[in-house]
Protein backbone atom coordinates (compact mmCIF):
# COMPACT_ATOMS: atom_id res chain seq x y z
CA UNK A 1 0.00 0.00 0.00
CA UNK A 2 1.38 3.33 -0.74
CA UNK A 3 1.70 6.41 1.51
CA UNK A 4 -1.07 8.76 1.19
CA UNK A 5 0.81 12.04 1.76
CA UNK A 6 3.26 11.60 -0.93
CA UNK A 7 2.08 8.42 -3.06
CA UNK A 8 5.68 7.42 -3.88
CA UNK A 9 6.76 5.06 -0.92
CA UNK A 10 5.18 2.27 0.78
CA UNK A 11 2.95 2.93 3.64
CA UNK A 12 4.57 1.66 6.87
CA UNK A 13 2.74 3.35 9.86
CA UNK A 14 -1.30 2.90 9.95
CA UNK A 15 -3.12 5.09 11.95
CA UNK A 16 -6.26 4.12 12.62
CA UNK A 17 -8.88 7.55 14.91
CA UNK A 18 -11.88 6.79 16.20
CA UNK A 19 -13.76 10.23 17.27
CA UNK A 20 -17.43 10.39 18.65
CA UNK A 21 -17.56 6.90 16.79
CA UNK A 22 -16.29 7.76 13.41
CA UNK A 23 -13.03 5.73 12.33
CA UNK A 24 -10.53 7.49 10.23
CA UNK A 25 -7.71 5.57 8.85
CA UNK A 26 -4.11 6.94 7.82
CA UNK A 27 -1.96 5.06 6.02
CA UNK A 28 1.66 7.02 5.80
CA UNK A 29 5.44 6.13 4.56
CA UNK A 30 7.86 6.89 7.67
CA UNK A 31 8.85 9.77 6.46
CA UNK A 32 5.22 12.03 5.83
CA UNK A 33 4.43 10.36 9.36
CA UNK A 34 7.81 12.32 10.78
CA UNK A 35 6.62 15.57 8.94
CA UNK A 36 2.51 15.25 10.03
CA UNK A 37 1.49 17.32 12.21
CA UNK A 38 -0.91 14.52 13.69
CA UNK A 39 2.14 13.01 15.46
CA UNK A 40 3.36 16.47 16.80
CA UNK A 41 6.74 16.42 15.75
CA UNK A 42 9.35 16.10 13.56
CA UNK A 43 11.85 13.99 15.19
CA UNK A 44 9.43 11.75 16.78
CA UNK A 45 11.18 8.16 17.31
CA UNK A 46 8.68 5.81 15.35
CA UNK A 47 10.63 2.65 16.71
CA UNK A 48 8.58 -0.16 18.21
CA UNK A 49 10.37 0.21 21.22
CA UNK A 50 9.00 4.14 21.69
CA UNK A 51 5.45 2.41 21.09
CA UNK A 52 6.41 0.26 23.65
CA UNK A 53 7.40 2.51 26.02
CA UNK A 54 4.54 4.74 25.07
CA UNK A 55 2.25 2.02 26.05
CA UNK A 56 3.79 1.37 29.53
CA UNK A 57 4.58 4.74 30.35
CA UNK A 58 0.85 5.26 29.91
CA UNK A 59 -0.45 2.97 31.86
CA UNK A 60 1.21 3.64 34.67
CA UNK A 61 -0.67 4.89 37.89
CA UNK A 62 1.49 8.21 39.54
CA UNK A 63 1.94 6.08 42.73
CA UNK A 64 2.99 3.12 40.68
CA UNK A 65 5.44 5.40 38.74
CA UNK A 66 7.06 7.91 41.74
CA UNK A 67 7.41 4.43 43.45
CA UNK A 68 9.25 2.83 40.68
CA UNK A 69 11.53 6.15 40.42
CA UNK A 70 11.90 7.32 43.73
CA UNK A 71 11.72 4.60 46.32
CA UNK A 72 15.67 3.55 45.93
CA UNK A 73 15.99 0.22 48.62
CA UNK A 74 12.21 -1.63 46.83
CA UNK A 75 12.57 -0.56 43.37
CA UNK A 76 12.58 -4.13 41.32
CA UNK A 77 16.07 -4.36 39.68
CA UNK A 78 17.24 -7.21 37.64
CA UNK A 79 20.33 -8.72 39.40
CA UNK A 80 22.18 -10.06 36.61
CA UNK A 81 21.91 -6.74 35.11
CA UNK A 82 21.04 -3.75 37.03
CA UNK A 83 18.28 -2.59 35.12
CA UNK A 84 14.75 -1.60 36.81
CA UNK A 85 11.75 -1.91 35.70
CA UNK A 86 11.14 1.87 35.11
CA UNK A 87 13.59 1.59 32.91
CA UNK A 88 12.72 -1.10 30.85
CA UNK A 89 9.74 1.01 30.37
CA UNK A 90 11.62 3.70 29.35
CA UNK A 91 13.37 2.08 26.31
CA UNK A 92 11.07 -0.73 26.07
CA UNK A 93 14.07 -3.34 25.80
CA UNK A 94 15.03 -5.48 28.24
CA UNK A 95 18.81 -5.41 29.27
CA UNK A 96 19.63 -9.47 29.56
CA UNK A 97 17.83 -12.47 29.38
CA UNK A 98 17.24 -12.77 33.08
CA UNK A 99 15.23 -9.37 32.86
CA UNK A 100 11.97 -11.42 32.04
CA UNK A 101 11.67 -13.66 34.60
CA UNK A 102 12.33 -11.02 37.15
CA UNK A 103 9.59 -8.52 35.82
CA UNK A 104 7.40 -11.87 35.11
CA UNK A 105 4.70 -10.41 37.31
CA UNK A 106 4.71 -7.25 36.05
CA UNK A 107 4.50 -8.49 32.67
CA UNK A 108 1.84 -10.43 33.08
CA UNK A 109 -0.83 -6.99 34.54
CA UNK A 110 0.96 -5.34 31.56
CA UNK A 111 -0.14 -8.15 29.01
CA UNK A 112 -3.12 -8.75 30.41
CA UNK A 113 -3.64 -4.71 30.22
CA UNK A 114 -2.87 -4.61 26.48
CA UNK A 115 -4.57 -8.06 25.41
CA UNK A 116 -7.11 -8.68 27.62
CA UNK A 117 -5.80 -11.82 28.78
CA UNK A 118 -2.03 -12.99 29.94
CA UNK A 119 -2.62 -16.66 27.83
CA UNK A 120 -2.26 -16.43 24.31
CA UNK A 121 -5.23 -18.64 22.59
CA UNK A 122 -4.27 -18.48 18.81
CA UNK A 123 -6.77 -18.83 15.85
CA UNK A 124 -6.66 -21.85 13.75
CA UNK A 125 -6.83 -21.42 10.20
CA UNK A 126 -10.14 -21.06 8.44
CA UNK A 127 -9.81 -24.30 6.64
CA UNK A 128 -8.62 -26.62 10.27
CA UNK A 129 -11.38 -24.69 11.73
CA UNK A 130 -13.83 -26.30 9.33
CA UNK A 131 -12.09 -29.38 9.45
CA UNK A 132 -13.18 -29.42 13.32
CA UNK A 133 -16.35 -28.25 13.28
CA UNK A 134 -17.53 -31.00 10.54
CA UNK A 135 -15.07 -33.78 12.80
CA UNK A 136 -17.57 -32.36 15.36
CA UNK A 137 -20.68 -32.46 13.45
CA UNK A 138 -19.60 -36.42 12.94
CA UNK A 139 -18.94 -37.44 16.05
CA UNK A 140 -22.29 -35.89 17.10
CA UNK A 141 -24.02 -37.65 14.39
CA UNK A 142 -22.27 -41.05 15.48
CA UNK A 143 -23.77 -40.62 19.03
CA UNK A 144 -27.57 -39.73 17.66
CA UNK A 145 -26.94 -43.11 15.60
CA UNK A 146 -25.93 -45.57 18.09
CA UNK A 147 -28.49 -43.71 20.50
CA UNK A 148 -30.97 -44.96 17.45
CA UNK A 149 -29.56 -48.19 17.08
CA UNK A 150 -29.70 -49.10 20.98
CA UNK A 151 -33.69 -48.30 20.50
CA UNK A 152 -34.31 -50.23 17.72
CA UNK A 153 -34.93 -47.50 15.60
CA UNK A 154 -32.83 -48.53 12.54
CA UNK A 155 -34.15 -46.49 9.48
CA UNK A 156 -33.65 -43.04 11.85
CA UNK A 157 -29.85 -44.94 12.21
CA UNK A 158 -29.70 -45.47 8.28
CA UNK A 159 -30.58 -42.26 8.08
CA UNK A 160 -28.04 -41.03 10.23
CA UNK A 161 -25.82 -42.80 8.65
CA UNK A 162 -25.99 -41.86 5.01
CA UNK A 163 -25.69 -38.21 6.46
CA UNK A 164 -22.08 -39.04 7.96
CA UNK A 165 -21.36 -40.83 4.59
CA UNK A 166 -22.74 -37.36 2.34
CA UNK A 167 -20.06 -35.10 5.13
CA UNK A 168 -17.64 -37.29 4.65
CA UNK A 169 -17.93 -37.50 0.75
CA UNK A 170 -18.00 -33.75 0.65
CA UNK A 171 -15.15 -33.86 3.01
CA UNK A 172 -13.09 -35.61 0.61
CA UNK A 173 -13.91 -33.86 -2.45
CA UNK A 174 -13.13 -30.73 -0.58
CA UNK A 175 -9.77 -32.07 -0.29
CA UNK A 176 -9.19 -32.90 -3.64
CA UNK A 177 -9.67 -30.08 -4.99
CA UNK A 178 -7.64 -28.41 -2.63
Amino acid sequence: MLCERCEENEASVHLTRIINGQKEEIHLCEECARKSSQLNSDDTDLSFQSLLSGILNHKFSNKESSFLSNNGSQKLVCPNCGMSYYEFTEKGLFGCEECFDIFEQKLDDLFKRIHGNIRHNGKYPLSFQQKLEVESEISELKEEMETAVEKENFEKAAEIRDKIHAIKSDMEEDNNEA
